[in-house]
């Protein structure tokens, strides 16, 4: 499984998350053991589809590809969880809605990439989440190869972690229904 320790089950009114706190959930979701199989899988995958091609395959393409894809999602996550939040005065967390019937929980958890708590408590634009996630992948131009420092592979970089992002979120939402099922049996 995949580390999860931003989600909030059957929250009323969420108390603020302090700088601390919003840093130490970016390392958990940046360090976790379970997330590097995870960072290994996308790194055949990406090798398998031809990124970065100038590195090649093998072992020492699959490395290089490994590097970037763990460096540009540890960035993603502190810049998403840990900077922005802190600057911004968001919260990074995510509140499962928890209710409903599915279409509606799965329309809610897509778009909770674009929006999020603010410090008030009332909802706004997730910048911290848009804008975090377009600062890494630009910043990522410093150690991607060549051919990928271009708008379109910085466009490509950002677009893919924000899809990532988004589809975690669907699990979050949906994975108390999974585990409960799973424990039914």
């Amino acid at each position: 499984m995949l580390p999860n320790y931003a989600s909030v089950e059957g929250a009323g009114r969420p108390r603020p998350i302090s700088t601390a706190a919003k840093f130490h959930i970016a390392a958990e979701d940046s360090f976790d053991p379970f997330i590097f199989p995870f960072i290994a899988f996308r790194s055949e995958l990406a090798e398998v589809e031809g990124q970065e091609s100038s590195w090649g395959g093998g072992v020492g393409g699959y490395g290089k590809r490994y590097a970037t894809i763990f460096a540009d999602n540890a960035m993603s996550n502190f810049m998403t969880t840990g900077v922005l939040p802190t600057l911004l005065h968001q919260d990074p967390r995510y509140f499962e809605l928890g209710k409903g019937r599915p279409w509606r929980r799965a329309k809610y958890a897509a778009t909770r990439s674009f929006v999020t708590l603010g410090r008030s408590g009332h909802l706004q634009f997730n910048y911290s989440e848009v804008a975090g996630n377009g600062i890494t992948a630009a910043l990522s131009n410093l150690y991607h190869p060549s051919e990928d420092r271009s708008w379109s592979g910085t466009l490509s970089r950002f677009a893919t972690q924000m899809v990532w992002d988004t589809l975690f979120d669907e699990l979050k939402e949906f994975w108390p229904d999974i585990r409960r099922m799973m424990h039914k049996r």
